[in-house]
């Protein structure tokens, strides 16, 4: 009989997440409204810290060349990609605000939000679109 340990419950809950990052990110990529990259960068470390195989397997796809080994090779984002991933996500921070009215937590997502930009706008490199190959 096999025993279960909290290193195999990692490990499947891991592959799970990464399981579900990669098909948000190929629905990312496929709808406009939502962000692909940020979702495959999620399912990379999944798979990294999971599953030899998946992480062999997501490696040799073109989705990782396209979305990932960019970013990992510190290259940057494209300026359209950060425009919209952050459209999104003050999108849902602002509806956020509006729900939650426990001014505490309001204050935190504003910022957390203002945060986002500075990161996105001062951390990550924004790449020319001749740059992208």
């Amino acid at each position: 009989m096999k025993v279960i340990t909290m290193k195999h419950i990692k490990r499947a809950l891991l592959v799970l997440l990464g399981l579900i990052s990669f098909g948000i990110g190929v629905a990312g990529t496929i709808l406009p409204v939502l962000p692909g990259g940020p979702f495959y960068l999620v399912a990379a470390f999944c798979f990294t810290k999971s599953s030899e195989r998946l992480d062999n397997w997501f490696k040799s796809t073109e989705v990782y060349d396209k979305y990932v080994e960019g970013f990992r090779q510190k290259r940057g984002m494209r300026r359209k990609e950060k425009i919209r991933i952050n459209l999104i996500a003050d999108f849902f921070i602002i509806l956020s605000i509006f729900i939650m009215h426990i001014i505490l937590v309001q204050i935190v997502l504003v910022v957390l939000g203002l945060y986002k930009h500075y990161y996105f706008i001062k951390k990550i490199k924004t790449i020319k679109p001749e740059e992208k190959g």
